[in-house]
């Protein structure tokens, strides 16, 4: 019996069984190629939703395949073992792309972008951070100015998920002057006036694209606006949280992985006349690991099934996204110190796993940006 068992029910873990060996299947035997690759194939997508890991934390009755937070920590943490976080968050950029377009009720937009997004048909991404403009949402240009039935959208997005192929963008675009009333999220297609301006190369999650995304005179009908102008702020400050929450599990499913990694290599591993795991040293350094992967995991365990339990948890969404970054960060970074130079290399995991762990502290709302909403909830 798992620790870890009385903190998710038997649902989690048969979705968590069933993503891993989905993972394990079609993506592991080829994570190296699709690595170097800088992307996967699109019929991956298709593959995913058939398999029921695609739509995980949407309602069936939308083309989901149902399940909360809870059941989204137990994915990742499954396709996590395909050995390639940059395919599991290219699958997974709908989970920040949709949530909008879902919670606003509007069944024009479900039908038309949710539904096919959802059955693996269209690929979407969430379009928010500008060039200047990253945590500071209220700072974003991207200006749509209304004419009649539709809008004219002019500006930049930049290290925009799954920017390079996404065709549906959930765009956060400035209706008006202010600050934050002014902003509003509007459903923009790819077409004429939509150009990827350049495809970024990052330092890790290598098989997600990543792109730097221009918007030249590009038409929107009104259709496609979701909710009311000037809700933009509210819904995105909304649905951060699940985005956070989706990070840390990510934070701990790369640590766990790369603790395993290292347990592994330091049992077979000899110096000196024997195992790396007959060293004091080398034992302590795990066991430390250990801790760290455990408590963990265990926080984000417990803020998921608080958030699917209906409570607003943004303080402590915000502390389990960093303690998860923070872990990843200094996990891996002793997995790489205990595999030596073939830590270095790009052939072993932990390699992959040190660089992915860096945007941990950066994506979905810095380290700093998360100790500063801790902060104010405890009344500084």
């Amino acid at each position: 019996m798992s620790f870890f068992d009385n903190l998710l029910g038997e649902s989690q873990e048969l979705l968590r069984r069933s993503c891993r060996r989905f993972a394990e299947k079609h993506i592991a035997p080829h994570a190296d190629e699709w690595e170097e690759a800088g992307g996967f194939p699109l019929s991956l997508y298709k593959v995913a939703a058939e398999a029921g890991v695609l739509g995980i934390g949407f309602d069936e009755s939308i083309g989901g395949a149902g399940g909360g937070p809870t059941h989204v920590v137990a994915a990742i943490e499954g396709l996590m073992r395909g050995r390639s976080t940059g395919v599991a968050v290219g699958l997974g950029s709908l989970g920040i792309a949709l949530p909008a377009l879902v919670q606003s009720g509007d069944e024009g937009l479900i039908e038309r972008f949710v539904r096919p997004v959802l059955a693996g048909e269209r690929v979407s991404a969430l379009a928010i951070t500008e060039p200047g403009t990253g945590s500071d949402v209220a700072a974003v240009r991207t200006r749509a100015e209304l004419r009649g039935d539709h809008y004219v959208v002019n500006g930049a997005k930049l290290f925009i998920t799954s920017g390079v192929r996404a065709e549906v963008l959930t765009t956060l675009v400035r209706t008006s002057d202010d600050p934050h009333g002014g902003l509003t999220f509007l459903v923009v297609e790819r077409g004429p006036g939509v150009t990827v301006s350049r495809a970024l190369k990052k330092t890790g999650w290598w098989a997600s694209d990543t792109a730097e995304l221009a918007f030249d005179d590009v038409r929107v009908p009104v259709e496609n606006r979701v909710g009311s102008e000037g809700s933009g702020f509210h819904v995105l400050m909304r649905n951060f949280q699940t985005e956070r929450l989706a990070l840390a599990a990510y934070g701990v499913a790369t640590a766990e992985m790369a603790l395993e990694e290292s347990v592994r290599y330091s049992k077979q591993r000899a110096a000196f006349g024997r195992p790396l795991v007959g060293f004091q040293v080398t034992r302590h350094k795990l066991a430390e690991m250990a801790t760290q992967v455990t408590l963990a995991k265990t926080l984000v365990y417990q803020v998921a099934r608080r958030m699917e339990d209906g409570e607003v948890c943004i303080k402590e969404v915000s502390i389990a996204k960093n303690v998860a970054a923070e872990v990843a960060m200094s996990v891996t970074y002793q997995a790489v110190q205990l595999h030596g130079g073939m830590g270095y290399m790009r052939e072993t995991l932990v390699e992959r796993l040190s660089r992915d762990a860096r945007l941990l502290p950066i994506g979905g709302g810095t380290q700093e940006i998360m100790n500063e909403i801790i902060a104010k909830s405890m009344g500084l």
